[in-house]
């Protein structure tokens, strides 16, 4: 844990009052007497405010974890939705900036005001990638329909979204705003030689100019994901169908059918075959014989209470591209990132605070317990991806 120096000791025999607070460093709380207990203090609260923070977020888990396990066909045909490569990236960008936020710590207590500026900054850049990043990601999905229950209004045979997206329009805007707001006061700054708004505004320029970076990245990888593919997929699929390996509508890569099957029919099995092509699959390989040899034995008929005979097991399918089912799944993505989304925005907000009182060179050796706390309060939030990624972008 970062400690902090102490203050030299002050000489209180001419009393109290006045000259006792003038003792008092600025920086120092009235109610402290240390540096190191003001800093000690700040902390154990942080932690405590951290500890609400993973409460809430576990509340968040725990509903996942009880509608997955009443539907897992659906969070696995739904989840062929999300674009790997866009979390992945949003991943890399979020542990980078954890990076950047420790060093960030660092320079504030070796008093290096230049690199703490710059680290921030850069801290506050990767936070605006992964914004726009995200801001792709949604507005494709709302393009779709792929909404929250009440919403919710996916068919595959709609047609696939052209040009911009209006959502990302309205995303995009503020930061645009933003942006261009802080163009102007950089010049204006200069004009009036304010050199104190001008290091200020040179960073936040830049970091602002980030978040357009980070739509262009997503436009890149999304790019190639949506309609083609789709078309692409029902074209394998119809081959498939031809050959006897499933005739019932399935979830695939890029798009969704109506009617998807229940967890070990035909249509599953097909999905199955696709990836045991791969020589390399051999568990699944391993899977589908043991399953052939079951629908042998099943379709031969069962053994009924009191000695009847059933009719052949054959499969049933179930309707997943509904607002009760698939709706649900995207109800729980946009809550889950959403909300960490939102503690993004908080954390810009603060970032954009410290970055303003390092350009003012606030910070120093007894001082730096605000760029610690926000650094925890950033690790955490970061954390929290990395639950986020696998659980709702890898987990098939």
């Amino acid at each position: 844990m970062a400690t902090t120096e102490s203050l030299p000791e002050i000489d209180e025999s001419h009393g109290h009052g006045h000259d006792h607070d003038h003792d008092h460093p600025a920086f120092l709380a009235h109610h402290f007497d240390t540096p190191e207990q003001q800093f000690d203090s700040g902390k154990l609260g942080m932690w405590l405010f951290l500890v609400t923070e993973i409460l809430f977020f576990s509340g968040l888990f725990c509903a996942y974890a009880i509608f997955r396990a009443n539907n897992p066909e659906v969070f696995v045909g739904c989840s062929e939705f999300l674009n790997t490569k866009l979390g992945a990236i949003n991943t890399g960008v979020l542990l980078f900036s954890s990076l950047t936020m420790a060093w960030a710590v660092r320079c504030a207590q070796t008093e290096e005001f230049s690199k703490l500026t710059g680290l921030l900054a850069a801290t506050l850049s990767c936070a605006m990638v992964f914004l726009g990043v995200k801001s792709i990601e949604y507005s494709h999905k709302w393009d779709l329909g792929l909404l929250p229950p009440k919403f919710y209004s996916f068919h595959p045979d709609n047609p696939h979204p052209e040009g911009i997206s209006p959502y990302l329009i309205y995303m995009a805007l503020p930061f645009a705003i933003g942006l261009v707001g802080l163009v102007a006061w950089y010049f204006y700054s200069r004009s009036s030689k304010n050199e104190f708004a001008m290091a200020v505004a040179k960073p936040l320029i830049v970091v602002f100019a980030f978040f357009f970076v980070g739509i262009g990245l997503g436009m890149i990888l999304e790019s190639g994901e949506g309609h083609d593919d789709h078309h692409a997929s029902a074209h394998h699929d119809d081959a498939l169908h031809a050959e006897g390996h499933g005739s019932d509508a399935e979830f695939v890569a890029g798009g969704v059918a109506p009617f998807v099957p229940a967890r070990g029919t035909t249509g599953e099995k097909s999905v199955l075959r696709r990836l045991a092509e791969d020589e390399t699959n051999t568990g699944i390989r391993s899977d589908l014989a043991a399953r052939d040899r079951q629908g042998v034995t099943a379709g031969q008929g069962v053994v009924a209470r009191g000695s009847e005979i059933a009719a052949p097991i054959t499969g049933v399918e179930t309707e997943i591209n509904t607002r009760s089912r698939a709706g649900v799944f995207f109800g729980i993505y946009y809550v889950m990132t959403g909300i960490h989304a939102i503690h993004i925005l908080c954390g810009i907000g603060v970032l954009i605070w410290l970055l303003v009182r390092s350009v003012r060179r606030d910070f120093n050796r007894q001082y730096f317990g605000p760029v610690d706390y926000v650094g925890l309060y950033w690790h955490i939030v970061d954390l929290i991806w990395i639950y986020l990624f696998p659980l709702l972008y890898l987990i098939r």
